[in-house]
C-alpha cells in the first residue's frame, strides 16, 4: 500500500533541497559547473544521486524514486519557463557573462567574482594557445565557466599573404603575480631586481607590491596588467 505520507516527504524535500543546492552552487562559483550550466548541472546531480540511491538501498521504495524523477522534472521545466518569460529570474538561477580582460589589462574585482585566479586565466590562455595578456582585446568567463577571447587585431588568425609581416609571439613568464615578484624569473632571464623596478616607474609604480600581474618575454619586454574596478565595457549582459 502507498504510504502518501512518505510521497508527501519526499516531494517536499525535492522542491527544498533543490532550491538550496543551487543558492550553494552559486555561492561556490563558475569553477565548480564544469561545462554545464548551473541548473542544468543540479538536475544531472539530483537524476543520478536519486537513482543511485534507488539502486544501492533495495528498501527504498521504487515507487518513490519514480515520484521523485518526476518532480525533478517538473521543477525543472517550470523553472526553464520562467528563466525564458523573465529576464531577472534567469540571472537568478544561471551566471552571467563576466568579462575578466579587457585590452590586456585584467578587470581584478570582476575576477574575484568568478572564483578564478590569474594562475587559472592563464592556464585557459594557453589552452587557447595564447602565451601574454597583452594579446587579448576581451576576455570573457561564460556562464559554463569556460572562457572565450578575442586576440587584438595583430594576433588574429591571418591570410597567407599577411603572414610575412606580422611578429612572432614570445612565451611571457609570470614576473609578479599578486605582488609577489618571483625571483627565479630574473635569474633565468640574466635581469636584475633593480631593472626591474626602473621600468615599474616608467609606468607608474613605486612598489612591486602594487602590481597584480607583470610579465616578461625573452626578449626582456615587461608587460605590467594594471587592475581596474572601473567597468569601461559595455554591460550588455545585464
Amino acid at each position: 500500500m502507498v504510504d502518501f505520507k512518505d510521497l508527501g516527504i519526499v516531494a517536499l524535500r525535492i522542491f527544498t533541497i533543490l532550491p538550496f543546492m543551487i543558492f550553494v552552487t552559486l555561492y561556490m562559483g563558475k569553477r565548480s559547473i564544469g561545462e554545464l550550466p548551473v541548473f542544468d548541472f543540479l538536475v544531472v546531480l539530483v537524476f543520478g544521486s536519486v537513482v543511485g540511491a534507488d539502486i544501492a538501498d533495495p528498501d527504498i521504495k521504487h515507487i518513490h524514486t519514480i515520484v521523485a524523477m518526476i518532480l525533478i522534472g517538473i521543477l525543472q521545466k517550470i523553472l526553464t519557463k520562467m528563466k525564458i518569460s523573465s529576464r531577472k529570474i534567469g540571472k537568478l538561477l544561471s551566471f552571467e557573462p563576466t568579462v575578466v580582460i579587457e585590452n590586456g589589462q585584467v578587470l581584478k574585482e570582476d575576477l574575484k567574482k568568478t572564483g578564478y585566479t590569474i594562475d587559472n586565466i592563464l592556464m585557459l590562455l594557453r589552452e587557447k594557445e595564447v602565451f601574454s595578456l597583452q594579446d587579448v582585446e576581451i576576455g570573457i568567463i561564460e556562464s559554463n565557466g569556460s572562457l572565450s577571447i578575442n586576440k587584438i587585431p595583430p594576433k588574429q588568425t591571418v591570410t597567407v599573404e599577411d603572414a610575412g609581416v606580422m611578429k612572432r609571439t614570445s612565451l611571457a613568464f609570470p614576473l609578479i603575480v599578486d605582488g609577489v615578484l618571483h625571483t627565479g624569473v630574473l635569474e633565468k632571464l640574466n635581469v636584475e631586481e633593480k631593472w626591474v623596478r626602473k621600468e615599474m616607474q616608467k609606468e607608474g609604480f613605486t612598489a612591486i607590491d602594487e602590481v597584480f600581474y607583470a610579465s616578461i618575454n625573452v626578449r626582456k619586454e615587461i608587460h605590467i596588467v594594471k587592475t581596474s574596478d572601473i567597468h569601461t565595457y559595455p554591460h550588455f549582459f545585464n
